[in-house]
């Protein structure tokens, strides 16, 4: 017999597969957007990322993003986003990932050479992990076909007035899940990075009380909860069409 599914929970998903495979998602990166190692400046604006959850080239762009600690605006796009057309306006092409830095005008295609001017511009390493070629490239898709339908294709939901706020950090299953529902959802959201020995702990901790991903923020409601489950049923309630 087919297990329940859980309240809140997009239709035909149950909970319990979607907690085991992102586990294995995570496990398939060996670590990989775990630990912050900081970075040395900071930009002035806020990053700008246009990506979506199911690309592995977007995965480590992300996980480069939790370990030089820096927040990004993300700009879902998976199929179907209007942010699609967004990329396309700016960079004449429909590719992913897509960075825009609004503090030097610099917008860049191809992950590696995100990854590079990240550290180039705000300091430190561009993880090991991150710079093995192939064996990055394999191990990155690896993890996207272990859910190969979350996070790739856009569903109807409503626009919101003001993007979202996510504290989050890469390689934790239970934030992926809630990351992948904002992207199906096409939602805006600002990515506080909280890795394990993030500069940005002792602030969140104070905020919340609680050193606990993911948190979600809605400026729109004035929500704001932990709890992967508890958030996808928010989101579900609140945006899905």
């Amino acid at each position: 017999m087919a297990a329940a599914p859980t309240p809140g929970y997009p239709s035909g998903m149950n909970r319990t597969l979607d907690v085991a495979t992102a586990f294995l998602a995570s496990g398939l990166r060996f670590g990989l957007g775990m630990m912050a190692r900081g970075s040395s400046r900071r930009p002035e604006a806020l990053l700008e990322l246009y990506e979506f959850e199911a690309c592995p080239f977007c995965r480590k762009v992300r996980e480069g993003l939790t370990s030089f600690d820096l927040d990004a605006m993300i700009y879902p796009c998976p199929r179907g986003s209007r942010y699609r057309d967004v990329v396309r306006a700016r960079g004449g092409k429909a590719q992913f990932p897509f960075l825009v830095d609004p503090s030097s005008g610099k917008e860049t295609y191809e992950s590696n050479d995100i990854l590079r001017y990240l550290a180039d511009t705000y300091g430190g390493t561009v993880p090991l992990g991150l710079r093995l070629g192939p064996v990055t490239a394999a191990t990155s898709s690896l993890a996207s076909m272990v859910r190969p339908t979350r996070g790739r294709t856009a569903r109807p939901a409503k626009v919101p007035d003001q993007p979202l706020e996510l504290w989050s950090f890469e390689e934790s299953p239970y934030c992926r899940i809630v990351r992948e529902t904002l992207c199906e959802l096409t939602l805006p959201y600002r990515l506080h990075n909280v890795g394990k020995r993030s500069a940005a702990r002792p602030a969140f901790l104070a905020m919340t009380g609680r050193m606990m991903v993911p948190y979600l923020r809605d400026p729109n409601t004035g929500a704001a909860m932990f709890e992967s489950a508890s958030i996808v049923a928010y989101l579900e309630k609140t945006y899905a069409l």
